[in-house]
């Protein structure tokens, strides 16, 4: 198998960028909130998210894999480690700060969002440890912690049995969360636990269902990574039966198609927690219209400041949480003493100022980790230049042909044109910060 050299693909950080202003915006309580949610459908920036960031770690780290497994896995359970204690930080920031703050001035949406914690305070800090308890607005860090900790297994697994068996697994692990898997595992968890913990308390993403996308991006990374073409241009009939599917699911979101093709009316089969069958169609149809316009797209997205808020994804959505819980905090009226219902959203200038400070506080806190970041490339390089003036005696040849990677790992592989094509030799796991 012929190797290609890893490419620098900005754009894709730039794409974890754009979630993540994208992400930011439907959380903020604002009336921009109403114009971000769902836009093109029935696609949020958490599957987009989710997905980039898969693909990077497959690109990155499958053919690292194949010259040192044991190293891969210490480096990415490393980092599993690292994005677990950025959500204990977070936890006890809103179990303390938050918590107390709802307590004593009444505000109901930050009570509503730490409704079992206030009232199983040590229950919800033990599951909250063991990633059982996960409140709205912290449960994508657990799973990005599961994710990448098994991530390493997967893709020796991989390189074993081939991607094809994966993703067949994966299929059928996302088939049967649709039919109910999530609620048999809590009951065994709670039972072998004795928590107490309601499965609504669990987070709101079906984890058994949002493998398959995050396998389905390691399987693309990792094709990426070991071939010259990741995928061919799909052929028009494709793209074109992509964008009619396209509108018509923007159709019904917007309900212009009737009152029987509405997204209540579809609700179970929409369902973005356990991403429901025809979910997924729109999510598959919109990446091949992404796929085949990438290189038009490529000029709006690869542009700052998505470039810099996708190098320091971590802190940006850590920081982009604690704006959120600010905005909870003004938004509601005081009902402790029945003075009035609560807002659902901020409105004319404080809702202007909220997102223009939580922007600008991203962009800073984004610019401070790349430069730093930058500053110890730079004293790395300087120590290396001693030995770098030394010639190389190993010759430099074309990439070819590694046996290491079994022909298997790639044999008779699912044609699914669901991604922009390449990655960055030098981009970050699943969260980089």
């Amino acid at each position: 198998m012929q190797l290609p050299r890893l490419e620098r693909r900005p754009e894709l950080d730039a794409l974890r960028g754009l979630f993540l202003v994208w992400m930011t915006l439907t959380h903020l309580p604002t009336h921009f909130s109403d114009l971000v949610n769902s836009p093109f459908g029935f696609i949020s920036s958490a599957e987009g998210f989710v997905f980039v960031s898969a693909l990077l770690v497959g690109r990155l780290y499958f053919r690292k894999l194949m010259e040192d497994a044991a190293g891969v896995r210490s480096r990415l359970w490393k980092r599993s480690f690292q994005i677990y204690g950025y959500h204990i930080v977070m936890l006890a920031l809103v179990f303390t700060v938050a918590g107390a703050f709802a307590v004593h001035t009444h505000k109901a949406a930050i009570s509503n969002l730490l409704d079992f914690y206030l009232a199983h305070p040590v229950v919800a800090i033990v599951g909250s440890v063991l990633l059982l308890y996960c409140p709205p607005l912290l449960d994508i860090l657990p799973m990005y912690v599961i994710f990448l900790f098994f991530t390493p297994l997967l893709l020796s697994a991989a390189v074993r049995f081939g991607w094809k068996k994966i993703l067949f697994a994966s299929g059928c692990v996302w088939l049967l969360a649709q039919l109910g898997l999530r609620d048999v595992v809590h009951n065994w968890v709670v039972h072998c636990t004795h928590l107490q913990i309601p499965i609504q308390e669990t987070g709101a993403f079906n984890l058994f269902a949002w493998q398959a996308g995050w396998i389905v991006a390691l399987w693309i990374g990792a094709r990426s990574a070991v071939r010259r073409e990741t995928f061919g241009d799909p052929p028009c009939w494709l793209a074109a039966v992509s964008c009619a599917l396209c509108l018509f699911f923007v159709g019904v979101r917007w309900g212009w198609l009737g009152s029987h093709l509405t997204w209540p009316a579809l609700d179970i089969p929409l369902d973005k927690w356990r991403l429901g069958p025809l979910r997924v169609l729109n999510m598959t149809a919109f990446a091949i219209v992404v796929y085949w316009l990438r290189r038009h797209l490529v000029k709006f997205v690869a542009v700052e400041p998505f470039l810099t808020l996708g190098k320091a994804s971590l802190r940006v959505f850590c920081t982009h949480l604690l704006f959120v819980f600010v905005g909870l905090g003004l938004l509601v009226r005081d009902v402790g003493e029945g003075v009035g219902a609560p807002l659902e959203q901020l409105h004319g200038l404080v809702a202007i100022l909220l997102v223009a400070v939580t922007f600008t506080v991203l962009i800073l806190v984004a610019s401070d980790k790349v430069r730093k970041r930058r500053n110890r490339r730079g004293l790395g390089e300087a120590g290396n230049s001693g030995s770098a003036a030394i010639p190389s005696i190993q010759p430099q040849v074309e990439p070819e042909t590694d046996p290491r990677i079994p022909v298997h790992a790639f044999a008779e592989e699912p044609s699914l044109p669901t991604s922009i094509r390449g990655g960055r030799a030098d981009s970050g796991a699943a969260l980089s910060g």
